[in-house]
């Protein structure tokens, strides 16, 4: 509810139906959220398999509604707030990896209530800013209009009708006459705005809901598509232009567009909310080791998170192939982290980028104390943690779910004994051994660094000796980690699955079948300009399924739909 309290009159309206009348929907408009299962194939079918040939499927992706780094980012870059409200909603839920996907984001009425507090403070905050022309006491509907052009434009990312800017003058004259005046009527015209699906939603239409054929979106939609994408908010106002001047749709304007936003600060987002999620690192946060065993603190933890904020953000900008991520030759530290690392002290407190080419076990992002220490236990090292990060991380092979009521890793009948004589133990259960056998000898080949990514040759616990010889599906054995590394480095799954991931964060839905096509189109032409990150970014923009989208038949669901 919200209530507008002014001269002894008080009129409360429910947020939810006048946003809804104000921006001119209908309830039956907001999206009811699906939950995806888990896709029944990959997506990187070979060159020439028949699910990349004929038409290509956009894919359908629905109504999104803004997750909680959208909506704070946004209210950043329309009203200037940056006191993030969103703190305070409902915590976002996840599909496929991440928190961005349509299908998930459901609007329940405690985040309405949230959403509607929040209006009212921004608005608030806001009003003296927003307040851009002194109305005519006899005549205040043509500065209400301006006000309310300009602002709806920005906050619903498209041209505003008259009709639509009609609808939230009307707050005026309901204010004149219960005694209020302009400031009055205004701020609830605005945080009507605010409260509209048109703000909340990215809203992109179907000219037929019914009908599968692909149409292309229109340069606002395709604004949206690439500011939330890049940016985790909404579209500046050099993409609003291209996008009122219908050259968007343009390969050298879309590729412009694209590089002119991953250069501008903005894009930080698509480390936070892309690799953040995509490598796990959002987790350090809550990452509390054994204090008895493993010394760890807050100055660690925020020296490992940069570290790999920047080692990504250096892929993002830089000139290295998308695979070097395996054994980059470089990273970041600081005093802190490289002692901890036992690397050489670059001599400051600052994150500075250091060679490690004299210290190959450290090479790469499996080398990073980050993501090493969120996928070990508090007390011990998790080969099937680690294991199964690089198999849906890196590779896109994830094994089945595990089956119900599985027990955990059982206590040593030895304490001297070693992890993978108790990983061994746990693979003798015919319901385990299948999923075991994939995961935890991948996940060997990173025993040689403790549970916050320290150097070691034994084990804390046990004593025993380290033995990092693992091998990868398929039969690939390694000695290492730096033998893992080549390994993963040298598949093509590599390259095809940081695409996939790519893809499913950029358009904020789960991989279909009909994607095969599209990972493969954008690795090839990514792959004759140098194969970096920004190429994969640039050419998955591109494509038809970033550019284009369709309806769905009848009421199936998202299976049917593939």
């Amino acid at each position: 509810m919200y209530t507008l309290v002014s001269r002894g009159w008080r009129r409360t309206l429910t947020g939810t139906a006048c946003a809804l009348l104000l921006a001119g929907c209908t309830s039956n408009e907001l999206p009811k959220a699906k939950v995806l299962p888990p896709p029944q194939s990959q997506t990187n079918a070979p060159p020439g398999e028949t699910a990349c040939r004929g038409p290509k499927d956009p894919g359908r992706v629905t109504l999104h509604r803004l997750n909680r780094a959208e909506y704070d980012n946004t209210v950043r870059d329309l009203l200037g707030d940056t006191t993030r409200p969103a703190r305070d909603f409902p915590s976002d839920d996840h599909g496929y990896g991440f928190d961005n996907n349509a299908d998930v984001l459901s609007l329940g009425p405690l985040l309405m209530e949230k959403y509607s507090a929040a209006a009212e403070k921004l608005v608030e905050a806001s009003w003296a800013r927003l307040r851009t022309c002194t109305p005519d006491p006899a005549d205040p509907l043509p500065c209400g209009r301006l006000i309310l052009e300009r602002f709806a434009r920005r906050a619903w990312r498209r041209p505003v009708t008259p009709a639509e800017v009609d609808r939230l003058l009307a707050f005026l004259p309901l204010a004149r006459a219960h005694g209020d005046g302009f400031d009055a009527g205004m701020k609830l015209a605005l945080r009507a705005v605010l409260l509209s699906p048109h703000f909340l939603y990215r809203v992109e239409l179907d000219p037929d809901p019914a009908s599968t054929t692909p149409h292309p979106l229109n340069g606002h939609e395709l604004a949206s598509r690439l500011s939330y994408f890049l940016w985790s908010s909404m579209p500046d106002e050099a993409l609003l232009a291209a996008a009122d001047a219908g050259t968007l749709h343009t390969p050298e304007e879309l590729e412009r567009q694209v590089r002119r936003m991953l250069a501008d600060p903005k894009s930080e987002a698509l480390v936070d909310n892309f690799a953040g999620q995509w490598l796990y690192t959002r987790a350090l946060d809550s990452l509390h080791p054994d204090p008895l065993i493993y010394p760890f603190d807050d100055s660690l933890r925020e020296a490992m998170r940069q570290e790999t904020r920047l080692f990504f953000r250096e892929f993002l900008l830089g000139d290295h192939p998308v695979s070097k991520l395996l054994d980059a030759d470089f990273t970041y530290v600081n005093d802190r982290l490289a002692q901890h690392y036992g690397l050489p002290s670059p001599g400051t407190g600052q994150m500075t980028r250091v060679d490690l080419s004299a210290h190959p076990e450290r090479a790469g992002l499996l080398g990073q104390g980050s993501i090493l220490a969120v996928t070990s236990h508090p007390d011990r090292t998790s080969p099937v943690k680690r294991g199964l990060w690089v198999l849906e991380q890196l590779l896109c092979k994830a094994p089945p779910p595990p089956p119900p009521n599985v027990e955990g890793l059982p206590p040593p009948v030895d304490p001297r004994m070693g992890i993978k004589q108790r990983m061994a133990q746990h693979s003798t259960d015919p319901a385990c051994s299948g999923c075991h056998k994939l995961m935890d000898p991948i996940g060997y080949g990173m025993e040689n660094f403790n549970v916050v990514g320290a150097w070691r040759r034994k084990e804390e616990v046990s004593g025993a000796q380290v033995d990092p010889s693992g091998e990868l599906p398929g039969g690939f054995h390694f000695k290492d980690g730096v033998e893992l590394r080549a390994l993963l480095k040298a598949d093509p799954a590599l390259e095809r699955c940081i695409t996939q991931h790519l893809l499913v964060y950029g358009l904020g839905r789960g991989p279909a079948q009909a994607d095969a096509c599209t990972l493969e189109d954008v690795m090839n032409k990514a792959g004759e300009r140098g194969g970096r990150l920004s190429d994969l970014i640039l050419f998955l923009t591109r494509s038809e399924a970033f550019t284009h989208r369709r309806g769905e038949a009848g009421d199936s669901d998202v299976e049917g739909s593939r």
